[in-house]
Protein backbone atom coordinates (compact mmCIF):
# COMPACT_ATOMS: atom_id res chain seq x y z
CA UNK A 1 0.00 0.00 0.00
CA UNK A 2 2.63 2.49 0.89
CA UNK A 3 4.29 2.48 -2.79
CA UNK A 4 0.73 2.47 -4.37
CA UNK A 5 -0.06 5.73 -2.40
CA UNK A 6 3.75 6.85 -3.55
CA UNK A 7 2.75 6.21 -7.17
CA UNK A 8 -0.85 7.68 -7.20
CA UNK A 9 0.72 10.99 -5.45
CA UNK A 10 3.76 10.86 -7.99
CA UNK A 11 1.20 10.92 -11.10
CA UNK A 12 -1.58 13.79 -9.02
CA UNK A 13 1.62 16.05 -9.12
CA UNK A 14 2.53 14.66 -12.58
CA UNK A 15 -0.58 15.67 -13.60
CA UNK A 16 -0.69 19.09 -12.28
CA UNK A 17 2.70 19.92 -13.70
CA UNK A 18 1.41 18.81 -17.27
CA UNK A 19 -1.94 20.79 -16.97
CA UNK A 20 -0.81 23.62 -14.88
CA UNK A 21 2.08 23.88 -17.21
CA UNK A 22 1.01 25.06 -20.02
CA UNK A 23 -1.78 26.98 -17.82
CA UNK A 24 1.48 29.28 -16.71
CA UNK A 25 3.08 29.47 -20.07
CA UNK A 26 -0.12 30.92 -21.91
CA UNK A 27 -0.63 33.73 -18.74
CA UNK A 28 3.00 34.61 -19.16
CA UNK A 29 2.69 34.95 -22.62
CA UNK A 30 -0.81 36.22 -23.44
CA UNK A 31 0.72 39.79 -23.77
CA UNK A 32 3.56 39.54 -25.68
CA UNK A 33 2.17 37.46 -28.33
CA UNK A 34 -1.39 39.60 -28.96
CA UNK A 35 -0.94 42.89 -30.75
CA UNK A 36 -4.45 44.00 -29.17
CA UNK A 37 -6.86 43.63 -26.64
CA UNK A 38 -8.71 40.92 -28.72
CA UNK A 39 -6.16 39.02 -29.50
CA UNK A 40 -4.94 39.09 -25.95
CA UNK A 41 -8.90 37.57 -24.89
CA UNK A 42 -8.24 35.09 -27.52
CA UNK A 43 -4.76 33.75 -26.04
CA UNK A 44 -6.50 33.52 -22.48
CA UNK A 45 -9.42 32.01 -23.86
CA UNK A 46 -7.45 29.17 -24.43
CA UNK A 47 -7.02 28.25 -20.81
CA UNK A 48 -10.37 29.94 -19.89
CA UNK A 49 -12.45 27.14 -19.72
CA UNK A 50 -9.52 24.75 -18.17
CA UNK A 51 -7.49 26.70 -15.55
CA UNK A 52 -9.61 25.75 -12.09
CA UNK A 53 -10.03 22.48 -13.04
CA UNK A 54 -6.27 22.05 -13.54
CA UNK A 55 -5.59 23.34 -10.17
CA UNK A 56 -8.06 20.72 -9.08
CA UNK A 57 -5.06 18.33 -9.30
CA UNK A 58 -2.49 20.05 -6.75
CA UNK A 59 -5.75 20.03 -4.15
CA UNK A 60 -6.07 16.31 -4.77
CA UNK A 61 -2.13 15.55 -4.24
CA UNK A 62 -1.83 17.75 -1.36
CA UNK A 63 -4.69 16.29 0.16
CA UNK A 64 -3.33 12.88 -0.59
CA UNK A 65 -0.30 13.37 0.55
CA UNK A 66 -1.64 14.91 3.90
CA UNK A 67 -3.78 11.40 4.29
CA UNK A 68 -1.07 8.75 3.27
CA UNK A 69 1.86 10.37 3.93
CA UNK A 70 1.72 12.74 6.70
CA UNK A 71 5.26 13.26 8.15
CA UNK A 72 6.20 13.99 4.30
CA UNK A 73 3.22 16.68 4.10
CA UNK A 74 4.41 18.35 7.41
CA UNK A 75 8.15 18.49 6.75
CA UNK A 76 7.72 19.87 2.97
CA UNK A 77 5.15 22.41 3.99
CA UNK A 78 7.22 23.44 7.15
CA UNK A 79 10.37 23.36 5.03
CA UNK A 80 9.40 25.23 2.28
CA UNK A 81 6.81 27.57 4.05
CA UNK A 82 7.19 30.58 2.24
CA UNK A 83 7.68 29.69 -1.13
CA UNK A 84 4.58 27.89 -0.54
CA UNK A 85 2.88 30.98 0.43
CA UNK A 86 4.01 32.79 -2.55
CA UNK A 87 3.04 29.99 -4.65
CA UNK A 88 -0.81 30.05 -3.12
CA UNK A 89 -0.23 34.09 -3.30
CA UNK A 90 0.81 33.82 -6.95
CA UNK A 91 -2.49 31.57 -7.71
CA UNK A 92 -4.75 33.54 -6.25
CA UNK A 93 -3.69 36.77 -7.82
CA UNK A 94 -3.98 34.78 -11.09
CA UNK A 95 -6.89 33.32 -10.81
CA UNK A 96 -8.87 37.14 -9.84
CA UNK A 97 -6.83 38.66 -12.93
CA UNK A 98 -8.59 35.76 -14.84
CA UNK A 99 -11.52 36.14 -13.65
CA UNK A 100 -11.80 40.15 -13.25
CA UNK A 101 -10.46 40.69 -16.63
CA UNK A 102 -13.54 41.44 -18.35
CA UNK A 103 -15.14 42.96 -16.00
CA UNK A 104 -13.05 46.05 -15.06
CA UNK A 105 -12.19 48.97 -17.53
CA UNK A 106 -8.68 49.09 -16.85
CA UNK A 107 -7.70 45.88 -17.04
CA UNK A 108 -4.02 46.02 -17.47
CA UNK A 109 -3.69 45.77 -13.68
CA UNK A 110 -5.61 42.15 -14.54
CA UNK A 111 -2.73 41.65 -16.58
CA UNK A 112 0.18 42.22 -14.35
CA UNK A 113 -1.57 39.98 -11.78
CA UNK A 114 -2.16 36.93 -14.62
CA UNK A 115 1.56 37.17 -15.17
CA UNK A 116 3.18 37.55 -11.69
CA UNK A 117 0.62 35.13 -10.63
CA UNK A 118 1.67 32.25 -13.38
CA UNK A 119 5.53 33.18 -12.91
CA UNK A 120 5.85 32.40 -9.29
CA UNK A 121 4.26 28.96 -9.00
CA UNK A 122 6.23 28.29 -12.76
CA UNK A 123 9.85 28.95 -10.89
CA UNK A 124 9.04 27.97 -7.49
CA UNK A 125 7.84 24.68 -7.66
CA UNK A 126 10.88 23.88 -9.56
CA UNK A 127 13.28 25.53 -7.02
CA UNK A 128 11.52 23.47 -3.87
CA UNK A 129 11.71 20.26 -5.94
CA UNK A 130 15.19 21.15 -7.02
CA UNK A 131 16.44 22.22 -3.40
CA UNK A 132 14.14 19.04 -2.06
CA UNK A 133 16.27 16.99 -4.08
CA UNK A 134 19.93 18.63 -3.87
CA UNK A 135 19.66 20.84 -0.94
CA UNK A 136 20.85 23.70 -2.40
CA UNK A 137 21.06 27.37 -3.52
CA UNK A 138 22.43 27.07 -6.47
CA UNK A 139 20.17 23.37 -7.33
CA UNK A 140 17.32 25.77 -6.10
CA UNK A 141 17.99 28.65 -8.60
CA UNK A 142 18.46 26.67 -11.77
CA UNK A 143 15.81 23.90 -10.86
CA UNK A 144 13.09 27.38 -10.93
CA UNK A 145 14.72 28.70 -14.25
CA UNK A 146 14.45 25.53 -15.58
CA UNK A 147 10.85 24.48 -14.31
CA UNK A 148 9.87 28.59 -15.81
CA UNK A 149 11.26 28.23 -18.98
CA UNK A 150 9.73 24.94 -19.33
CA UNK A 151 6.35 25.91 -18.51
CA UNK A 152 6.78 29.02 -21.44
CA UNK A 153 7.54 26.85 -23.90
CA UNK A 154 5.06 24.37 -23.07
CA UNK A 155 2.64 26.97 -23.36
CA UNK A 156 3.61 28.52 -26.68
CA UNK A 157 3.10 25.39 -28.10
CA UNK A 158 -0.01 25.10 -26.10
CA UNK A 159 -1.37 28.80 -27.57
CA UNK A 160 -0.03 27.75 -31.10
CA UNK A 161 -1.85 24.48 -30.85
CA UNK A 162 -4.82 26.17 -29.36
CA UNK A 163 -5.14 29.54 -31.63
CA UNK A 164 -5.58 30.67 -34.98
CA UNK A 165 -3.78 33.89 -36.97
CA UNK A 166 -1.23 36.24 -36.08
CA UNK A 167 -1.46 34.94 -32.08
CA UNK A 168 -0.39 31.27 -33.45
CA UNK A 169 2.51 32.47 -35.78
CA UNK A 170 3.45 34.49 -32.77
CA UNK A 171 2.58 31.78 -30.39
CA UNK A 172 5.63 29.21 -32.80
CA UNK A 173 8.20 32.11 -32.42
CA UNK A 174 7.83 32.38 -29.25
CA UNK A 175 7.98 28.26 -28.50
CA UNK A 176 11.01 28.38 -30.88
CA UNK A 177 12.81 31.18 -28.89
CA UNK A 178 11.88 29.37 -25.55
CA UNK A 179 13.28 26.14 -26.78
CA UNK A 180 16.94 27.67 -27.48
CA UNK A 181 16.72 28.56 -23.71
CA UNK A 182 15.32 25.60 -21.84
CA UNK A 183 17.47 22.78 -24.28
CA UNK A 184 20.61 24.11 -22.36
CA UNK A 185 19.05 24.61 -19.46
CA UNK A 186 17.41 20.76 -19.36
CA UNK A 187 21.50 19.53 -20.05
CA UNK A 188 22.43 21.74 -16.70
CA UNK A 189 18.97 20.75 -15.32
CA UNK A 190 18.27 17.24 -15.50
CA UNK A 191 21.93 15.74 -16.13
CA UNK A 192 21.91 15.77 -12.34
CA UNK A 193 18.92 13.29 -12.16
CA UNK A 194 21.37 10.91 -13.83
CA UNK A 195 18.43 8.81 -14.63
CA UNK A 196 16.84 7.37 -18.18
CA UNK A 197 13.64 9.06 -18.60
CA UNK A 198 15.69 12.73 -17.63
CA UNK A 199 17.81 11.70 -20.75
CA UNK A 200 14.34 10.81 -22.43
CA UNK A 201 13.31 14.13 -21.24
CA UNK A 202 16.16 15.94 -23.15
CA UNK A 203 14.89 14.15 -26.37
CA UNK A 204 11.00 14.97 -25.80
CA UNK A 205 12.35 18.52 -25.74
CA UNK A 206 14.86 18.34 -29.06
CA UNK A 207 11.39 17.06 -30.70
CA UNK A 208 9.31 19.17 -29.77
CA UNK A 209 11.30 22.19 -31.09
CA UNK A 210 11.94 20.17 -34.31
CA UNK A 211 7.99 19.61 -34.32
CA UNK A 212 6.83 23.25 -33.96
CA UNK A 213 9.24 24.35 -36.82
CA UNK A 214 7.15 22.12 -38.58
CA UNK A 215 4.13 23.29 -37.77
CA UNK A 216 3.28 19.88 -36.07
CA UNK A 217 1.84 21.54 -33.01
CA UNK A 218 -0.41 18.68 -31.49
CA UNK A 219 2.73 16.47 -31.57
CA UNK A 220 4.88 19.42 -30.24
CA UNK A 221 2.60 19.73 -27.56
CA UNK A 222 2.81 16.00 -26.98
CA UNK A 223 7.14 16.40 -27.01
CA UNK A 224 6.44 18.91 -24.47
CA UNK A 225 4.12 16.55 -22.02
CA UNK A 226 6.23 14.01 -22.44
CA UNK A 227 9.13 15.96 -21.40
CA UNK A 228 6.95 16.82 -18.17
CA UNK A 229 5.69 13.52 -17.14
CA UNK A 230 9.71 12.12 -17.80
CA UNK A 231 11.30 15.08 -15.53
CA UNK A 232 8.44 14.14 -12.74
CA UNK A 233 9.47 10.79 -13.07
CA UNK A 234 12.80 11.48 -12.70
CA UNK A 235 11.84 13.39 -9.90
CA UNK A 236 9.88 11.34 -7.60
CA UNK A 237 12.06 8.43 -8.36
CA UNK A 238 15.03 9.57 -6.21
CA UNK A 239 12.32 10.84 -3.97
CA UNK A 240 10.91 7.61 -3.19
CA UNK A 241 14.16 6.18 -1.41
CA UNK A 242 14.03 9.57 1.25
CA UNK A 243 11.02 11.77 0.49
CA UNK A 244 12.89 14.34 3.23
CA UNK A 245 16.43 13.95 4.18
CA UNK A 246 16.56 11.48 7.15
CA UNK A 247 12.84 10.48 6.35
CA UNK A 248 11.93 6.84 4.33
CA UNK A 249 9.07 6.77 3.08
CA UNK A 250 7.51 4.23 5.74
CA UNK A 251 8.21 6.28 8.27
CA UNK A 252 6.27 8.89 6.52
CA UNK A 253 3.23 7.26 5.50
CA UNK A 254 -0.05 6.76 7.74
CA UNK A 255 -1.01 3.03 9.31
CA UNK A 256 -2.34 0.36 6.88
CA UNK A 257 -6.01 0.91 7.75
CA UNK A 258 -5.78 4.08 6.84
CA UNK A 259 -3.96 3.08 3.61
CA UNK A 260 -6.73 0.67 2.80
CA UNK A 261 -9.58 3.19 3.28
CA UNK A 262 -7.88 5.79 0.92
CA UNK A 263 -7.07 3.00 -1.69
CA UNK A 264 -10.80 2.11 -1.60
CA UNK A 265 -12.13 6.13 -1.96
CA UNK A 266 -9.26 6.92 -4.92
CA UNK A 267 -10.66 3.61 -6.73
CA UNK A 268 -14.05 4.83 -6.33
CA UNK A 269 -13.16 8.33 -6.81
CA UNK A 270 -10.43 9.08 -9.39
CA UNK A 271 -12.12 7.68 -12.49
CA UNK A 272 -14.93 10.10 -12.12
CA UNK A 273 -12.23 12.93 -11.88
CA UNK A 274 -10.25 11.79 -15.01
CA UNK A 275 -13.29 11.29 -17.11
CA UNK A 276 -14.98 14.62 -16.03
CA UNK A 277 -11.86 16.77 -16.45
CA UNK A 278 -10.94 14.45 -20.24
CA UNK A 279 -14.81 14.98 -21.22
CA UNK A 280 -13.89 18.79 -20.69
CA UNK A 281 -11.02 18.92 -22.86
CA UNK A 282 -12.93 16.79 -25.51
CA UNK A 283 -15.96 19.72 -25.67
CA UNK A 284 -13.41 22.61 -25.58
CA UNK A 285 -11.06 20.64 -28.53
CA UNK A 286 -11.17 23.56 -31.53
CA UNK A 287 -9.25 26.44 -31.75
CA UNK A 288 -9.96 30.02 -30.69
CA UNK A 289 -9.95 31.96 -33.12
CA UNK A 290 -11.52 35.34 -31.84
CA UNK A 291 -12.00 35.35 -28.20
CA UNK A 292 -15.71 36.79 -26.80
CA UNK A 293 -16.04 39.94 -26.31
CA UNK A 294 -16.39 40.78 -22.46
Amino acid sequence: MIDLWFVIIAFLWTGYFVLEGFDFGVGLLSPFVSANDEEHRQGLATIGPVWDGNEVWLITAVGAMFAAFPAWYSGLFSTFYLPVVLILVGLIVRGIGLEWRSKVSYPAWCDLGIVIGSALPAFLWGAVFANLLFGSAVAALVGGIFTLGLCVLHGAVFLALKTGGEVRRRARVAALAASVVVLPLAVVALSSLDSVPALVAMGALAAAAALIWRHREGWAFTATAAAIVLTSVSVFADLRGAPLPGLTLAEAASGPYTLTMLSWIGLIALPFVLVYQGWTYWVFRKRVQVAPAG
